[in-house]
């Protein structure tokens, strides 16, 4: 068994604003003035440390690092607290908020207060709060033409290609590891710090960090983190991932932080009213157009009025009155066509992963065994994988799976460690 020595690598979370905050401007922009430094009041101050005490004997890990860290703040118990622990634990630690879209419709039916929150005025109040409670300098970046280009862009050409991606994939590789850490490299840091549910540790075998799974499996991030890459671990921090949400949440009581008992949003951040088909349909219009429902055999079963509105599982949508439920198996963009078939039509034990990123380990010299997730709440299934050429792994379940989706991730587990990920290229039929 291979020798692990952890290096305790401190977490942090994500925030939003409030009060004055040093305005960061666009990804272009010159650097940020500095924001006034609230002091926060002795008792509070004894709160975090008592909890902050607390929080590293559950992970079993002590801190020691008197340097400056970036924590990402959306105004959620997650970032709050874990901005509160790292302060404690001797760093110098300087908020920041992520301007990241502006929502078409906002204040209209159809957007839920939760998601005008999130990356909204109301999103950098908030962190601002906390800021000002936690004692900490504050600023606010505006990444909204990057998210845009990476994450929103990238999202509508998916699903106009009839894949089903996942923007969060994305955005978090892109956008809230990648330019966080350049901006916070202008604020003098050397790490940056988010909410996640994740761990990082340090393999002195093979000389790599690793991505581990969070103590809490419940809210367990690190399929949405697979994307980091060995530069990206040295410098993150993740002090949440020793916790589990419910003490998390009494931390945030302890502290009196504002958002201690605040409800989570399961939503895309940047699709009002959980609407996909309405904002793609405003982004890509002519993409909606009628096309037929054929079964596996090519036999036309019924119409549909845009192969955008549906994705690999779905049942309900399609209007077709059969003996026997019926299921999107597939989805052709070329021919604008949707195949429908049974539930069991939709069970297959391969696939092939592109764009693969190597975690905690370098790459594959041949088969490999590994728990494989195809998506964030599958439990994961037995696999084998093999290289399939360059940065592309082929999976081979030892039984079938339900729904493998193109678009979505494919990401493999060593135990809790991040072996690695790519995106769900297809199902084919692999042989060897």
């Amino acid at each position: 068994m291979t020798k692990t020595t952890v290096r305790p690598v401190s977490k942090g979370g994500g925030f939003a604003a409030s009060g004055r905050p040093s305005e960061v401007g666009p990804d272009e922009n010159s650097g940020p003035r500095k924001s006034r430094v609230p002091r926060a009041n002795k008792s509070r101050r004894a709160v975090i440390r008592a909890v902050a005490s607390d929080s590293s004997s559950a992970s079993g890990s002590a801190f020691v690092a008197p340097e400056r860290v970036v924590v990402a703040m959306s105004g959620g118990v997650d970032s709050s607290v874990a901005a509160a622990l790292l302060k404690e634990r001797g760093l110098d630690v300087v908020g920041l908020t992520m301007k990241l879209h502006v929502l078409p419709g906002t204040g209209t039916v159809g957007v839920s207060d939760e998601k005008q929150r999130l990356g909204g005025e109301a999103a950098r109040r908030d962190a601002g709060r906390v800021a000002a409670v936690l004692g900490i300098p504050f600023h606010v970046a505006d990444f909204r033409r990057a998210f845009e280009r990476e994450v929103v862009a990238e999202f509508v050409a998916e699903y106009a290609r009839g894949r089903t991606p996942n923007p969060c994939l994305r955005c978090n590789r892109f956008v809230k590891f990648e330019l966080l850490r350049r901006r916070a490299a202008r604020l003098g840091a050397g790490r940056i710090a988010t909410g996640h549910y994740a761990r990082i540790d340090f393999d002195e075998v093979r000389r790599r960090w690793r991505l581990l799974k969070a103590v809490d499996s419940e809210k367990d991030q690190s399929y949405f983190l697979y994307g980091l890459r060995q530069e990206d671990l040295a410098r993150t921090l993740f002090p949440l991932g020793g916790l589990c949400k419910t003490e998390v949440r009494k931390i945030a009581v302890k502290l009196g932080l504002p958002a201690a008992e605040r409800p989570e949003s399961q939503e895309i951040c940047f699709v009002p009213g959980d609407d996909y088909a309405a904002f793609l349909r405003r982004r890509v219009p002519k993409a909606f157009r009628p096309g037929p429902i054929v079964d596996r055999a090519g036999r036309t079963i019924g119409r549909h009025e845009g192969f955008l509105h549906f994705t690999i599982g779905q049942r309900k949508g399609m209007g077709i009155a059969a003996a026997h439920p019926l299921y999107v198996v597939s989805l052709d963009a070329a021919s604008n066509t949707v195949v429908a078939g049974p539930n069991e039509a939709l069970f297959g034990k391969t696939l092939v992963a592109t764009d693969v990123n190597w975690v905690s380990i370098p790459g594959l010299e041949g088969p490999r065994r590994a728990e494989v997730k195809i998506r964030s709440r599958h439990e994961g299934a037995p696999a084998t994988l093999r290289p399939a050429g360059e940065r592309a792994v082929a999976v081979e379940f030892d039984e079938p799976q339900r729904a493998i989706t193109p678009g979505q991730a494919a990401v493999f587990y060593d135990g809790d460690s991040v072996l690695g990920g790519g995106l769900i290229w297809g199902r084919p039929k692999i042989t060897y």
